[in-house]
């Protein structure tokens, strides 16, 4: 039996539900009528008025007013853009790009290559941040070489996989420039960051007395981890391979440097083909083809990477893995 309680928890859910429909549709009206209009700048100074005056209708405090607004204006720099370039697709150029066997090996290898990455930093890096989650000498050190590939412009990283395993580097018997290997190396140079430092913080969130309580039962380090630390952080530990993965799909200087085209076994195909990541593929569209083939394929990669995201969210959201009860 619903108690009063539960009732106004419910009907408050549905009304944010509702407001955020509705704000949702204005949105998008407005945009519209902006966009029929040849005016998006319109749209713009409407974004920003119509969050000031629901943050005041909501709140009237000034200082969520002001803070909504300011909020607003880098609101306006990510999606206007997004929305800009939606709405200036060519359905025909994109419906041509999406027959394309080409670009199918694109997408395929833009999604196979980033998981990849995300799969091989997740597999080495949950166990170093573990560590680190821990503590440990010269940690510091380690957090730092961990953090690098952040700051390295992405052009250097590729140098720097050559270096470190091209010909004369630790492998010298593997072949990197212009393989999967080498792509999948650099990807997870650039990618690991996300997947250690994620799935670092989820360790750090868990109560340091259930690992206590389970070793005072018996239990040692690996069952510890096995059946608790683990199992707490597999959210955190999620969430960042999608980062992992989302970072390798738009990587685009390491790649081009250590693998600007390489073979890979197409399974559609039954054999072996050649192919660039999509990042890198796109950029030669546009060099070749103008800005409206580079974005009917972008538009398409776009979209995959999008559902692909959200799917894992949602199935990873509250009440999927990981997590207390």
């Amino acid at each position: 039996m619903a108690t009063g309680t539960d009732t106004r928890l419910t009907l408050a859910a549905v009304s944010r539900r509702s407001l955020v429909a509705t704000f949702g549709l204005l949105q998008a009206t407005a945009f519209v009528a902006a966009y029929s209009l040849d005016r998006p700048t319109w749209y713009a100074y409407f974004l920003v008025g119509s969050v000031a005056v629901t943050a005041y209708a909501l709140d009237g405090s000034p200082f969520t007013v002001a803070t909504a607004t300011v909020g607003s204006l880098l609101v306006v720099a990510l999606g206007l853009p997004l929305f800009m370039f939606v709405a200036r697709q060519s359905p025909s150029l994109i419906v041509e790009k999406a027959l394309s066997s080409e670009v199918h090996r694109v997408l395929y290898l833009g999604v196979y290559g980033p998981l990849l990455a995300a799969v091989v930093s997740l597999v080495l890096g949950v166990p170093l941040a573990h560590l680190l989650a821990e503590g440990f000498p010269g940690q510091q050190f380690v957090e730092s070489l961990v953090d690098l590939p952040l700051v390295v412009p992405h052009s250097v990283a590729g140098i720097i996989v050559l270096f470190g395993f091209g010909r004369g580097g630790a492998f010298p018997s593997v072949s990197v420039l212009g393989s999967m290997v080498g792509m999948v190396l650099a990807m997870t140079f650039v990618a690991a960051p996300y997947a250690v430092n994620t799935t670092r913080e989820a360790f750090e969130t868990i109560d340091d007395r259930l690992s206590y309580a389970s070793r005072i039962h018996g239990a040692n380090r690996w069952e510890t981890f096995r059946r608790v630390t683990g199992p707490l952080a597999v959210r955190g530990m999620i969430t960042g391979g999608v980062l992992a993965w989302a970072r390798a799909v738009s990587e685009f200087g390491a790649v081009a440097v250590v693998a600007y085209s390489i073979q890979f076994f197409y399974p559609p195909a039954g054999q072996r083909v050649t192919a660039q990541h999509a990042p890198v593929f796109v950029y030669n569209t546009y060099l070749q083809g103008g800005l409206d083939e580079s974005g009917a394929v972008a538009f398409l990669l776009l979209a995959v990477s999008a559902v692909i995201f959200l799917a894992v969210r949602y199935l990873t959201d509250d009440g999927g893995v990981g997590g207390m009860p």
